[in-house]
């Protein structure tokens, strides 16, 4: 879809700005200079502050004064909840799917693993976190509940706008990521009861995000519940 066909000179800016922001190319913290985005999208600085508005209003972009409009921070607290919600979520749907996995999708699995634990020596955190959820969507496409399959996507897509990648920031969790993911493959080979499972993949998840808080909140205490 190009420019053009969405609308108004302001939904047009709005949607460029957005996809930006969803793709990573204007990370949190990131000045958006008003006419240099009107130059870009050769429209004038009315449109695109428009644009801004509403992105505002969306909790997207934060406006200061003498400052201007950034792309907003990270908020940690809505971070930590998509992290638990998607502990809970995926953990049930890995489990849902396990039975239904064959051994082709477990092969596929596994190769996305390894070559997470190939990027590791030239550690590129987007890429691993692109494996990572490859390697997961793997794990729970074959869930049978198709509500629970929607509520894992859009957690998913809400971590995309919350944080560029947990790894940039604890990039010694890649490697304890890889082995984890080798022992949920190990459980689902082995028909290992449903229960286990969906422990091992809330787990899993979970000490992801605690050891994001230990590194960026040390001395905060975060304990998760122990599902």
């Amino acid at each position: 879809m190009t420019l053009t066909d969405r609308g108004s000179k302001s939904q047009q800016a709005y949607h460029w700005i957005k996809e930006r922001i969803a793709q990573q190319a204007f990370t949190p913290g990131y000045r958006l200079v008003l006419s240099a985005i009107a130059t870009e999208l050769d429209m004038s600085v009315v449109p695109v502050r428009e644009a801004i508005r509403q992105l505002e209003a969306e909790g997207l972009v934060t406006f200061e004064r003498n400052v201007g409009a950034r792309v907003s921070m990270v908020d940690d607290t809505q971070y930590r909840y998509s992290m638990q919600t998607l502990s809970i979520l995926e953990g049930s749907a890995t489990a849902l799917a396990a039975r239904r996995l064959n051994a082709d999708d477990l092969r596929k699995a596994r190769q996305v693993n390894d070559l997470m634990i190939e990027t590791l020596d030239h550690f590129d955190p987007r890429a691993f976190t692109a494996l990572n959820q490859e390697f997961h969507g793997l794990l729970f496409a074959r869930c049978a509940n198709p509500r629970l399959l929607e509520l894992v996507e859009a957690e998913w897509a809400r971590l995309g706008h919350l944080r560029d990648s947990t790894f940039s920031f604890v990039p010694g969790r890649a490697q304890e990521s890889v082995r984890e993911h080798e022992s949920i493959l190990t459980l689902i080979e082995n028909g290992a009861p449903l229960g286990e499972i969906e422990k091992a993949a809330r787990r899993h998840r979970s000490a992801t995000l605690d050891a994001y808080m230990i590194h960026e909140h040390p001395d905060e205490t975060l304990g998760l519940p122990a599902f």
